[in-house]
């Protein structure tokens, strides 16, 4: 399991360096502040007393219409932590390379909302495209949460 994590913080790291100048400080970090920040953030997953729970305000669905192929579409979902203890949004990842997602760096506050936004490049995705984005949280019952979305891209 710990490797698993890993390697999600490890790959999350690879594709943020993409999106900018913050990102790219992320990708900075060295195996052992990967490995360290990844124990953390497994203790706090693990610790059922820090759990909360969230409420997603729109679908975790969403229909994209249809697009140009080259255009990049932008998808946001909003939730409210509606539990008694911080959010804490672990990890972020999407089902392919085309998605790339983006998570709260903070905690969400109780009774507060927070977005996690994707970006999804449709350049070479000509046809039918159906994209989830997976979210691991401090949440109870579940840790992670599934968000798709649903784009026809044409030439």
């Amino acid at each position: 399991m710990k490797t698993f994590f890993l390697t999600l913080a490890l790959a999350a790291t690879l594709l943020a360096c993409k999106t900018g100048d913050k990102k790219a400080e992320a990708a900075k970090l060295t195996e052992e502040d990967l490995v360290s920040k990844q124990e953390a953030l497994n203790k706090q997953l693990a610790d059922s007393a820090n759990f909360t729970t969230l409420q997603w305000l729109d679908s975790t669905s969403a229909e994209l219409g249809t697009v140009k192929e080259g255009k990049v579409v932008e998808v946001a979902y909003k939730f409210k932590n509606t539990g008694t203890k911080p959010l804490v949004i672990v990890s972020v990842s999407a089902s392919c390379g085309c998605t790339v997602p983006e998570k709260p760096e903070q905690p969400i506050m109780p009774g507060e909302e927070g977005l996690i936004k994707a970006t999804f490049d449709s350049k070479d995705r000509v046809g039918t495209a159906n994209k989830s984005v997976y979210v691991v949280a401090n949440t109870s019952p579940n840790t992670s949460h599934e968000l798709k979305f649903h784009v026809e891209v044409i030439k």
